[in-house]
């Protein structure tokens, strides 16, 4: 199959970050995380990446039964790569998190790549009103936690989940996660090619700057040769500008309303898929072409979806 010049839209459609008053359009249930996914693939987006909630109150739930209520949906409505969150929410232990893919084995699972500060509590400069009381203090709390990612914590996540041939997206915050995911190849617990997702805007990690978006690809290009496959996600107002930087790198993407809300300046995206359509137009105005879920499995080396434990 002819992948060259083919680039590979993660969308991610909910996430942990924002809280449901921040969006009306937030997918919360499981019908709207459903819609939401479905939606995204059909707009070009060939991995979709997925966290749980509570119905009702639109909290972060990282429980096998929350994802099993809307993942054998997507899978019969969609060909879409599945990948599913290690990284849960605040405050979930290492088993917490690791649970959902160890259970439903999916072709990929995200696996953030060290600790660090991540710090949510300028949101409340914006927001000022909450519809669930669980939202301020979350928001308020982020000022002074640290998301764990230890070494013993990471190679839990690989031993647990790798032994399934379930691949990972490597989220890097920052340079120096980069170097310990060197150290997991150089050990040989992770192998190629790894599919290295930059994360850029979250406070706490790297910035937004194109200095920092070359830094990251240098030091990629340094430490892996051709041993990866790079992708970015910039937070917030940040998501498509450096996503068309990545762009003209020769890296893909990850758009979706876990890393940004919005459409365009002071417009919130009204669905997932508008999103994937906006940088679906940008790749295709570039001269290159969107990968299918099939050309997105053969770069990574996924297994595919027949070999999941979602049914």
């Amino acid at each position: 199959m002819a992948t060259q010049n083919k680039v590979i839209i993660t969308c991610a459609v909910t996430g942990a970050i924002h809280t449901p008053s921040m969006s009306p359009h937030l997918p919360v249930t499981p019908e709207e995380i459903v819609d939401a996914a479905v939606g995204a693939a059909e707009a070009g987006a060939s991995i979709i990446h997925l966290h749980a909630r509570n119905p009702e109150t639109g909290e972060p739930d990282q429980t096998p039964e929350a994802f099993g209520r809307f993942l054998p949906q997507i899978k019969q409505a969609t060909s879409a790569v599945i990948n599913l969150t290690t990284g849960g929410g605040p405050g979930m232990t290492k088993e917490e998190r690791a649970k959902p893919a160890a259970v439903f084995k999916p072709e990929v699972a995200s696996l953030n790549m060290g600790s660090m500060n991540f710090a949510l509590h300028r949101m409340l400069e914006r927001y000022k009103d909450f519809k669930h009381d669980w939202e301020r203090p979350a928001l308020e709390r982020s000022k002074d936690s640290v998301f764990r990612n230890s070494f013993a914590d990471i190679e839990y996540v690989l031993t647990m989940c790798g032994g399934n041939d379930t691949r990972f997206e490597f989220e890097c915050y920052d340079i120096a996660h980069l170097y310990n995911l060197k150290y997991f190849l150089d050990a040989g617990l992770v192998k190629p090619p790894l599919f290295i997702q930059s994360v850029f805007g979250i406070l706490g990690g790297i910035g937004t700057h194109p200095e920092d978006v070359m830094m990251m690809k240098r030091t990629a290009d340094r430490l892996f040769g051709d041993q990866y496959r790079w992708s970015v996600l910039g937070a917030g107002s940040n998501q498509m500008r450096i996503a068309t930087m990545a762009l003209t790198l020769g890296g893909n993407v990850r758009v979706g309303m876990e890393d940004s809300l919005w459409a365009g300046p002071g417009r919130l995206a009204k669905t997932n898929a508008e999103q994937v359509g906006i940088i679906r137009n940008v790749i295709e105005s570039l001269g290159m072409s969107v990968a299918s879920p099939d050309e997105a499995r053969e770069l990574l080396s996924l297994k595919g979806a027949d070999r999941t434990e979602i049914h």
